[in-house]
């Protein structure tokens, strides 16, 4: 995809972002935090058509996921949580 459909999906100027890219890589960002985002070079290749995987039955039971950060919260997920319920509960505990 390229940077300017990128930056329309999230509703940023194409210039902003490659303003920004060309700041961090002169490093006048100052300097990055050892635990910080990182760009990375990525390259495309062409998207192919894997044949559809069988589907798996899903146990009824689930599973449990307990998080806890001392301190500061405490959640637990039970039975069949699907993936995008647990990406937005992991990214709402990002300070």
């Amino acid at each position: 995809m390229s940077g300017a459909r990128v930056a329309r999906k999230y509703g940023i100027n194409a210039n902003q972002v490659f303003q920004w890219r060309r700041l961090q890589q002169d490093g006048l960002l100052g300097p990055a935090a050892e635990d910080s985002a990182k760009l990375l070079p990525v390259s495309m290749i062409e998207e192919r058509r894997l044949a559809k995987p069988e589907t798996l039955a899903v146990p009824a039971c689930g599973g449990k996921i307990h998080i806890e950060l001392p301190g500061r919260v405490s959640i637990r997920l039970e039975g069949n949580v699907d993936a995008a319920t647990a990406r937005l509960i992991l990214k709402s505990l990002r300070p």
